[in-house]
């Protein structure tokens, strides 16, 4: 049998570092297209050097991506490079556009000019449903994003669904819950506070800033998640799934469990600062995964409190070392 090969764009993200090292261990030849940058971080997958291929390409650069696709001929692309931290796009919106709608563009437009039976993943986010009109949401929730970056990820969603349709690509999207691990940025609230409760519990910091406590999300295992991403390309036919674990949790939820796994009081800690909370906030998000369990047979295997220990205990090695 032919070696697998797949090309991963956001190969150095969280997502993109989980799939490579599922891919790998399923006995795939792993690609990676990376953006040409004067700082690169390679941290996520520094473990990876030997095992992957990685391709300068840029999602700005429609040539640049149809070079990397003549060149690696992959049988699956994954889709997860974005600019994907929702606070930032409202201070980059035109940008968190051209990479997050438009990005997607670029790349079913290559695809479609070099080899239609490559399979695409494009990675969808349940901040499409922003101000949501029912809960818990499914594939048939109607989307009212609440910040540049939903939008972006909307057009990114049916411009999608659009080329599957229009020119029978084997073209996927996992609408996403929100799925966190040790390899989140520091920038997310998860592992803000994760990496918080270990600067505190060594004594190097006193409090944590934070936003909206009573913000609701839908919280799993980014590792469990992309698993779900590989079993849509095995599929017969394309189709879209949410992927959530069913359960919704707050912010303080959070704090609590983070907090109470060091041996510390959260509340003796954490400072709500309104400068943190967003100009347009999604109060609650809770996904409904019965298609991706009955269709994909997917399931998640770490839960909310599992979640939490397993990055605090991650901040806190972590921290010890430095």
């Amino acid at each position: 049998m032919a070696t697998r090969r797949a090309l991963i764009t956001g190969i150095t993200g969280q997502d993109g570092s989980h799939l490579a090292d599922f891919l790998l261990d399923k006995g795939y030849e792993v690609h990676g297209m990376v953006r040409r940058s004067s700082t690169e971080n390679f941290d996520r997958i520094a473990h990876l050097t030997n095992r992957v291929t990685l391709h300068q390409a840029d999602l700005l650069d429609q040539l640049s991506i149809i070079a990397v696709l003549r060149d690696v001929r992959p049988r699956e692309v994954y889709n997860l490079a974005a600019q994907s931290f929702v606070p930032t796009s409202w201070v980059q919106p035109v940008l968190t556009g051209e990479f997050t709608a438009l990005g997607v563009t670029r790349m079913l437009e290559a695809i479609r000019l070099v080899d239609r039976r490559i399979r695409f993943y494009q990675a969808s986010s349940s901040e499409m449903f922003g101000k949501v009109r029912e809960t818990p949401q499914n594939e048939r929730t109607p989307f009212y994003p609440r910040s540049p970056y939903g939008v972006a990820k909307v057009y990114g969603h049916f411009i999608t669904v659009n080329y599957r349709e229009s020119y029978d690509l084997f073209a996927c999207s996992g609408i996403l819950f929100n799925h966190e691990g040790p390899r989140r940025g520091r920038e997310f609230v998860t592992r803000k506070i994760t990496h918080a409760v270990a600067q505190i519990k060594l004594g190097r910091e006193k409090e944590l800033r934070l936003g909206n406590l009573n913000a609701k999300r839908d919280w799993g295992y980014a590792g469990d998640y992309v698993r779900a991403m590989w079993m849509m390309l095995q599929q017969k036919k394309p189709d879209d799934y949410v992927v959530a674990t069913g359960e919704s949790h707050t912010v303080r939820e959070f704090c609590e469990v983070a907090f109470g796994h060091a041996g510390l009081n959260w509340r003796r800690h954490v400072v709500v600062d309104p400068a943190l909370i967003r100009p347009a906030e999604v109060e609650r998000l809770r996904g409904d995964a019965s298609k991706a369990w009955r269709a994909l047979g997917w399931r998640p295997t770490v839960d909310f409190a599992g979640l939490v220990r397993l990055m605090v205990d991650a901040d806190l090695e972590r921290c010890g070392r430095s």
